[in-house]
């Protein structure tokens, strides 16, 4: 192998300070200028002497001449022999390449600083914070929940990082949440799975991290990714909460993130909730308003002056909170039995507007016996549930409604997906048949005979992109409600769509139940960002085990037609081993937001309850 030249020595050590940037680049020009100014004033002194003595020797000669290359209009004003002339033109025209080759470096570096800044590539320097890693729909839901939460709080910060454009993000979170108050925002460009773009968030410092599913294939391997990078950080590590946007891979991510990560499974969640808003009209309405922080809001409170009292006895200790549950020993039973003893350890977990309104009342509630309906609940026969569409969580949905309904029940499912009832053996209680339909087709629709279902769930079309997958979902509804207007047929509809947007257009078909699943799992992963210990709660919440929440007739807890006080709903409902925690009005059912849904009640406010209302309470079905 040939040597290397001197010249390629030299050539290559001048790539290489050429390659440092802006900073080398105007070290040369001043090693260049410097160059120039001493040959032109050398050569001063030696071809035209006798022009050096009217500028005070060496010294006025070097000024005279930094002074034409960095001004060459200097020029025009200058006298003397040709000679001398020239070499001060010849310093004028150095000086022309010399500035404007600065001035272009200069511009561009400053315009490679501006850029590395809009990109948001320094580190953030703040503490308590709250980290969003990736990007997607639910990022608008998260951000604008915390805003709320963090209203009265100075200082609060959402960081987040993903690989979008800094301004874009900025920009998108503008226009869809709007002003953050007091709430600031910081956002950088990165990738969370690199643990330097990692570095940039200051994690050690944060009050807690939740990791986004984005959008696109394979989500689920992103997320495990970044619980991977987060897992391999040294130094302490702040509660982390992920979605998982697939059941199947909850395994993985448990075993990335470690027992320190709190995972929600998206599927199952969406599914459950939708199961359970299909047979309980409005349980979608009250979910969404335990999980937003715009009104009643779940809390654990330790309340050692209540050691020793029944559960029961505990419903009435707070006039503007809700009793709900217990946490014992790290274990959540909601709706425990009524004679359940309080332990001084135990916390109490209930529902109340703000944590600055928890506080106990100073007696027992007033009960108005004579107003008390001793009414028992029959016990529901079998019943018959309607499917349209099917996606990939449809068998998990259909598998959860078998864990709910009575034995000798019937589920049809009716969609033209090749995949439609496919895989599902092994139920208990539900028969399944299956009929291949275009559920967006009127004539279709009217063959099904819905009118002889108690419900139907419509689901969104997982071979279609969202918004056409809404719009098709719409187009089911429309039909659907038109076709039970005409023909006079009642039972309950629950629909499952992907954009919050479309949900004002849905409120027009009058569907009993919309589930967003997008804005659900935003909603829980807000919740979970600032009280992790909530996981259990909301976990037995959409459990089929246990309690759960009903909306059940206001006639069968009490005397309907005269206000009385919500203390007497919940004797009522506490004399049936059940936990009363608000009410439907029939009146406010097709308003949005709340839909007539009205939770954590004061206990003292009358309230006068007319035919079709309903008292939502937690019970065994």
């Amino acid at each position: 192998m040939a040597r290397a030249t001197i010249r390629e020595r030299l050539r290559y050590w001048f790539d290489n300070t050429m390659s440092k940037g802006t900073v080398a680049l105007i070290g040369w020009l001043g090693l260049a200028s410097l160059a120039l100014i001493l040959i032109v004033s050398g050569l001063t002194l030696w071809i035209t002497p006798d022009e050096v003595f009217d500028h005070a020797g060496l010294p006025g000669v070097l000024w005279m001449t930094l002074v034409r290359a960095l001004s060459p209009s200097k020029i025009a004003s200058d006298s003397g022999t040709a000679p001398f002339l020239a070499l001060m033109l010849a310093a004028s025209l150095g000086g022309i390449f010399i500035v404007s080759t600065l001035v272009g470096v200069l511009s561009a570096g400053l315009k490679g600083k501006i850029e590395e800044l809009r990109k948001g590539r320094s580190r953030i320097i703040e503490s308590g914070h709250t980290v969003i890693l990736g990007w997607s729909e639910q990022v608008f839901t998260i951000v604008g929940e915390l805003v709320k939460a963090h209203a009265s709080q100075r200082g609060s910060v959402i960081a987040i990082l993903s690989d979008h454009d800094k301004p874009g993000m900025e920009q998108a979170i503008r226009t869809k949440v709007g002003d953050t108050g007091r709430t600031r925002l910081v956002c950088r460009t990165g990738r969370p799975t690199e643990p330097a773009d990692l570095s940039l968030m200051s994690l050690e410092t944060a009050r807690s991290v939740v990791v986004l599913s984005p959008e696109g294939e394979d989500p689920d391997a992103h997320v495990i990714k970044t619980l991977l990078a987060l897992a391999k950080r040294d130094g302490d590590h702040p509660p982390v909460v992920a979605a998982v946007a697939a059941s199947r891979n909850m395994a993985a991510a448990r075993l990335a993130g470690g027992p320190g990560v709190h995972l929600v499974d998206s599927d199952d969640t969406a599914s459950r909730l939708i199961v359970q808003s299909s047979r309980q009209s409005g349980m979608s309405v009250v979910c969404m308003d335990l999980l937003n922080f715009d009104g009643g809001e779940i809390y654990l409170r330790p309340e050692p002056s209540l050691a020793g009292v029944p559960y029961g006895e505990a419903l009435g200790a707070y006039r503007s909170a809700t009793v709900i549950g217990l946490r014992a020993a790290g274990k959540v039973v909601l709706n425990p039995p009524m004679d359940t003893v309080i332990g001084t350890d135990d916390e109490i977990i209930l529902i109340a507007h703000d944590d600055s309104l928890i506080h106990l009342s100073g007696g027992a509630p007033a009960v108005e016996e004579e107003r008390i309906v001793g009414m028992a609940h029959e016990r529901p026969g079998p019943e018959r549930t309607l499917l349209l569409g099917w996606n990939g969580r449809a068998a998990q949905i259909v598998r959860y409604l078998d864990g709910y309904v009575p034995a000798g029940s019937t589920i049809d499912v009716a969609s033209d997906h090749p995949g439609a009832g496919g895989g599902l053996t092994g139920l208990a209680r539900l028969t399944l048949n299956t009929k291949e339909c275009d559920i967006t087709d009127r004539y279709a629709l009217e063959s099904l005979s819905a009118g002889l279902y108690q419900h139907v769930i419509v689901l969104s079309d997982d071979r279609y992109g969202t918004h056409h997958a809404d719009t098709r979902t719409l187009m089911t509804l429309l039909q659907l409600r038109d076709i039970q207007t005409t023909l006079g047929d009642r039972y309950s509809i629950v629909s499952e769509m992907h954009d919050e947007n479309n949900r004002a257009l849905a409120e027009v078909t009058r569907a009993d139940d919309i589930v967003i699943s997008d804005t659900v799992i935003g909603l829980l992963l807000a919740q979970l960002a600032e009280n992790p210990r909530l996981a259990d709660v909301f976990g037995y919440l959409f459990d089929s085990r246990g309690s759960e929440i009903y909306p059940r007739p206001a006639e069968d807890y009490v005397v309907i037609g005269t206000p009385l006080a919500f203390s007497t709903v919940i004797e009522s409902a506490r004399r049936r081993g059940e936990t009363a925690i608000g009410y439907r009005l029939a009146a406010g059912i097709n308003e949005p937001p709340r839909f007539g849904v009205v939770l954590n009640p004061d206990k003292e406010s009358p309230i006068a309850f007319a035919p079709g209302d309903a008292v939502i309470v937690l019970a065994e079905r």
